[in-house]
């Protein structure tokens, strides 16, 4: 089979090169090119980006620089045989990007908290104003580089917009309103769901939500993480710009919950465990949450399929909802 008769998904470009080992400036200043660029390592000396125009020509710049330095280097255009699958390589961006998103988080969430701090000097907001102005500006160039539409953008994205919002509201540039509003049962049933494909706890226990709790006939369809269009009568949930997706500091089984207008301690105990294996923040502590994130990450490795990993997570949240019922009573 020839590359060009692949999917994009299963095409790659790799840089394969060898740098003198002087100037030593010169090794850094392609290590940090590469990071730019998006390209993660899958061998010492080896880099790769998904095959487009664009990562190719990112390439080509990057090789005549390499050479022109002094090095050797050489493009070409791949599919993944033996050693690394596909699955894998894709993995390998979403985990640099989440890295990427979870020091953007982490900073976000400090500022936020400085923000909250009773008498905070105009001074103080300024400053916070900036740094929140650096921090989109940031979020938007590794938005760029996010080929596969890594889950960590969405926690990033709803930590800015929230302290963007807390800012706006101080200068009052607008009034203020409720961070979330109660949808009707008409709102929520009869819709087609879409999600990002990959599904992990929180598209999993949502998924789950939808068809216990809000419409047992709901279709859950699958979509790219980056590009998707939606269509008209479409709710997309844990997706980028989604109706139903991260805000603030929630995951989206919270912001579902709410959305909702469901007001029950079992769930939002499921919620409290779901948002601590999402967001990786141990907010809430629970001592299942431990297990939990042990048994959805052997579902998803045992199930490839977004629709398997729905199917077999849904009684784990069944018996962990009858669990809290019966610790309620």
């Amino acid at each position: 089979m020839s590359t060009d008769a692949l999917p994009a998904e299963r095409r790659w470009l790799l840089l394969i090169h060898q740098l003198p080992s002087k100037p030593a400036y010169f090794r850094v200043k392609v290590w940090r090119r590469l990071q730019r660029i998006g390209a993660v390592a899958v061998k010492s000396t080896v880099y790769a980006l998904p095959a487009n125009a664009e990562t190719q020509e990112d390439f080509e710049w990057l090789l005549k620089e390499i050479v022109e330095g002094g090095g050797e280097a050489m493009v070409c255009e791949a599919r993944l045989i033996d050693g690394l699958t596909d699955a894998q390589a894709h993995a390998l961006f979403d985990a640099a990007r989440d890295e990427d998103y979870g020091t953007i988080a982490t900073e976000a969430r400090t500022l936020s908290a400085r923000l909250e701090a009773a008498g905070a000097a105009i001074v103080d907001i300024a400053e916070i104003r900036s740094q929140t102005n650096r921090l989109r500006k940031r979020l938007a160039e590794i938005a760029v580089i996010d080929f596969f539409g890594a889950t960590g953008r969405l926690s990033a994205e709803g930590l800015i917009a929230e302290l963007e919002q807390a800012l706006a509201e101080d200068k009052d540039m607008v009034e203020e309103q409720p961070a979330t509003q109660s949808l009707t049962s008409a709102d929520l049933k009869r819709r087609i769901w879409v999600t990002r494909k990959g599904v992990h706890v929180d598209r999993i226990a949502c998924s789950w939500l939808i068809r216990r709790f809000i419409d047992p006939d709901a279709a859950i369809h699958f979509a790219p993480g980056k590009g998707y269009v939606p269509n008209p009568g479409e709710i997309r949930f844990d997706m980028f710009e989604g109706e139903i997706t991260h805000e603030g500091d929630r995951c989206s089984f919270e912001v579902l919950l709410t959305k909702a207008g469901i007001a029950d301690s079992a769930l939002q105990a499921i919620a409290e465990i779901v948002h601590d294996i999402d967001l990786k923040d141990a907010k809430f502590g629970r001592e299942e949450t431990t297990g939990i994130a042990s048994l959805i990450t052997g579902i998803c490795a045992a199930n490839p399929q977004d629709e398997q990993r729905i199917f077999h997570g849904g009684p784990v949240f069944d018996n962990l909802y009858q669990y809290f019922r019966a610790k309620r009573g």
